[in-house]
């Protein structure tokens, strides 16, 4: 839909065949040499999605302190960001020890209390021990310099199977690791009275009954990180689970050492830091996946039916072996543990990896990797990957690792990260915001009807559609109008600048719309122009009679080019956008196009043949500049142009785009004459409408105290007549009177414009309306300068507001002295 044109015969997909055979060898060459190995440790456990995910998958949301959150199969809110202190009685005497804990729950599971070896307060009760208050067993209290003294009572509760501090504590202290949550979020195991329960009821529970023992102590708000699943929203669980790990130092150390040495280029470069600070710190990667689909781990749990080998544990990697089949697993268990082959069983892992595993490695394994194919020669490695900032380490760094370690090179030499895009106000699109832009609605249109019906169609819930509703009756009162693919196409490359989000207003797509509507237009215009029988030159070369306006042009066209090159080369599509609409709209239309009607309509046919010429060269040039962003309008008023040869490319898709290389046609002295004989027409057209001479073509004199820019203008009189709807332009010698009856403004310190306006307009009917807006001002400017003359005026108002009230009254004041010398102007007239 959006016109990119694709080699669609190789599009794939991770769970092919062909990719996934690639995906099984890549686990069982990483297994075989160590980077792969199995690890029970804590994983982060989404009990929504009943699965292990990774760390770069956990949204981290910080809280201020108290706050209700919703957590998926809860119909209330659940509170967090609270700390909660309650005691623990010690063993055999009266002393408690107070801890504090923002996952009251978790004590279900604590098997220690920590203290800081120095800490004095605790030394006598150094390795004695408390009582669980609910569970029948009794809690060690271990010293460990984790420990901060000068936090809440110094003491710390120490529940392994459930936080990852607490489990580098468990595993230096041998401690006990007891799991009470299950996969499904209840509370399992020796729990008493709250076995069975949801965790975040438990929390609750767990609460109220420490109240009733009076162990409860305090709650007190926390600042706090709450761990949250990416896909299913759910609070993070930490878990104990045996999984399959990547190590990834050396990979990682590699990618790092890639963008250092410049062999790997990221653009745009501020997200080198957090690709540096991502890797430099990266932990092993949890592949296992608990989920119905996706590639199945190719490794297998041996049994060997042999009393002289001892059963194996599944957390024991030395009896799991990985194969690219069944018989090749068998063999290689048969070998490790020396036994005949007809003595092994083998049990697949029902894990899959995760979904990222087999897209690390899809830049080779789509050309049919392991294979050495003709593609994987020709095409590994590419040159550039254009995706979203957003998954830089999900993505990226992980093809570069897998490339380094399975093909030992780079996947690509440049990788181009694109904004995100959000809503008019910047938001995050969200369904229950209604800010939600579908592309295809911007492309065909849309009524807020339809938009409605979307929501309906979601799964939201019927409160959230009701806000959303809303959320798209005040963006979109209208619906969303038809934009056409061209426009949404340009806006969003006009939209971007490397390293900031795109804010999609879709006016200002429909603004592009128009522009689309303006191209047309023109290249209609110009064709009807250059005629029916016209053949272009068979070169760009010029004759050397081209008016002063044919070179102006070219030489904007030989600018936009260049802008268009540099900028395509950076990846700095704004400033690409901006010079093929500059050149469209400002130029080649507002201004040559205009200029360009007298000579296309008069009698002079050799100036008209060289103009043609320059007018075709010039819409040959801007339809191929413009092409990349607006593919179908482009290509169809590129098929309506004529060809300069029999052998040009039938297709606008397959004609050369312009380079610098090819243009030398730049003149900026040129062009500084013709922005400043613009900057007169801008002048006599603001003075035209000031005294609302709209149907009428004044007499206007150019006064110049300088001869060279008299001069100047002297050459530019014809096209400064015609672009102002003057109707006429004289250049006044410096010495010569200016007529009477006539308004003045001017252009810059060296050249005044006088227009003739008696006899045009009636002065005194004038000189009252301009006398009423006067008034209007100076009440304005007084309001402001009474209130900013008040004594508390500088500590009262905030300095921006002061700043901005200066700023209005500089305009107003402006405003006034000029519309005083209007006034005065006029009544010499009377």
């Amino acid at each position: 839909m959006l016109g990119g044109s694709y080699d669609w015969d190789r599009a794939c997909f991770t769970m092919d065949p062909k990719l996934s055979r690639g995906v099984v060898e890549a686990f069982v060459q990483m297994h075989e040499d160590g980077t792969i190995y199995r690890s029970n440790r804590l994983v982060n456990w989404s009990c929504t999605l009943n699965s292990a995910i990774s760390d770069i998958e956990v949204n981290k949301k910080e809280i201020p302190g108290r706050t209700m959150l919703a957590v998926p199969g809860y119909e209330d809110k659940v509170e967090f960001g609270v700390l909660v202190s309650f005691a623990y009685p010690v063993e055999g005497s009266d002393e408690e020890i107070v801890v504090a804990t923002t996952r009251i729950e978790t004590m279900l599971g604590d098997t220690a209390i920590a203290v800081h070896p120095d800490d004095e307060r605790y030394k006598h009760l150094h390795n004695k021990y408390v009582i669980h208050p609910f569970c029948s067993r009794k809690l060690q209290i271990i010293t460990d310099e984790f420990v901060d003294i000068a936090f809440g009572t110094g003491a710390v509760k120490i529940t392994p199977a459930h936080d990852h501090n607490d489990y580098e504590v468990g595993k230096r202290r041998n401690l006990t690791e007891l799991t009470i949550i299950d996969d499904n979020g209840k509370i399992c195991g020796d729990c008493g009275q709250f076995t069975g329960m949801r965790r975040f009821d438990a929390r609750k529970a767990v609460l109220q009954a420490l109240k009733e023992k009076g162990l409860y102590r305090e709650t007190k708000d926390n600042p706090m990180v709450v761990p949250m699943c990416s896909r299913s929203k759910d609070i993070i669980e930490p878990l104990l689970k045996p999984q399959w790990y990547v190590n990834c130092t050396e990979m990682a150390n590699e990618a790092v050492d890639a963008v250092k040495r410049g062999d790997l280029k990221v653009i745009p470069e501020m997200h080198i830091k957090t690709w540096n600070a991502w890797l430099t710190n990266c932990r092993d990667w949890c592949i296992s996946r608990q989920l119905w689909w996706g590639h199945r781990v190719p490794a297998y749990f041996v049994t060997v039916n042999d009393p002289a080998v001892s059963a194996g544990d599944e957390c024991d990697g030395h009896y799991w072996v990985s194969g690219r089949n069944i018989e090749e697993a068998t063999q290689k268990a048969a070998d490790r543990f020396n036994v005949p082959k007809e003595k092994i069983s083998l049990r697949q892992d029902d894990d899959v990896l995760d979904t990222w595993f087999s897209s690390g490695i899809f830049p080779f394994s789509i050309f049919g990797w392991p294979d050495k194919t003709e593609d994987l020669e020709m095409f590994y490695p590419g040159s550039l990957l254009e995706t979203g900032h957003d998954i830089l380490f999900f993505w990226v760094a992980r093809m570069v690792m897998m490339g380094y370690k399975l093909m030992g090179k780079l996947p690509f030499k440049e990788v181009y990260l694109h904004a995100m895009v959000c809503d008019a106000h910047g938001r995050k699109m969200s369904k229950s915001l209604g800010n939600v832009i579908d592309p295809l609605d911007v492309i065909t249109g849309i009524p807020l009807e339809g938009l409605h019906k979307q929501l309906y169609q979601s799964n939201l819930d019927p409160k959230e559609i009701e806000r959303a509703k809303q959320g798209q009756k005040e963006d979109y009162p209208n619906g969303i109008p038809e934009c056409g693919t061209d426009a949404l196409r340009f806006a969003l490359c006009a939209y971007t600048s490397q390293g900031r989000d795109i804010n999609l207003d879709v006016l200002r797509v429909q603004g592009y719309r128009h522009f689309c509507n303006k191209m047309w237009n023109a290249t209609r215009f110009a064709l009807n122009g250059l005629g029916d029988n016209f053949t272009p030159n068979s070169t760009m070369q010029l004759c050397g009679k081209e008016t002063l306006m044919d070179k102006w042009i070219l030489s904007r066209l030989s600018a936009a080019v260049k802008l268009c090159d540099e900028g395509f080369a950076k990846y700095d599509f704004q400033s690409t956008t901006t010079a093929c609409y500059n050149f469209w709209l400002y130029e080649l239309c507002d201004v040559y196009l205009e200029s360009l009607k007298n000579t296309l309509y008069g009698d002079d046919e050799s100036a008209k043949a060289i103009s043609r010429n320059v007018l075709y060269t010039c819409l040959d040039v801007a339809l191929r500049l413009i092409h990349p962003f607006m593919p179908f309008v482009s290509e169809e008023l590129f098929q309506r142009l004529p060809r300069r040869g029999e052998n040009e490319p039938p297709s606008i898709c397959v004609t050369p785009y312009p380079e610098t290389s090819q243009f030398c046609w730049r003149d900026e002295a040129l062009e500084a004459d013709i922005e400043f004989s613009q900057n007169v027409i801008k002048t006599i057209r603001s003075m035209r409408s000031d005294y609302n001479l709209t149907k009428i073509k004044p007499e206007v004199f150019l006064h110049c105290d300088n001869s060279n820019i008299g001069e100047t203008l002297s050459k530019h009189t014809e096209v400064i007549k015609t672009l102002s709807s003057a109707g006429g332009v004289e250049i006044l010698a410096e010495s010569s009177p200016v007529p009477e009856g006539c308004a003045i403004a001017s252009v810059s310190a060296n050249c005044q414009v006088y227009m003739k306006l008696k006899g045009l307009i009636d002065i005194a009917k004038e000189v009252t309306k301009l006398e009423s807006n006067k008034m209007k001002l100076v009440a304005s400017y007084n309001k402001l300068q009474g209130a900013s003359e008040k004594a508390d005026y500088a500590t009262k108002v905030p300095e921006n507001v002061r700043q901005l009230n200066a700023e209005k009254m500089n305009d107003l004041n402006a405003e006034i002295e000029k519309l005083t010398n209007g006034i005065a102007m006029l009544n010499t007239m009377q």
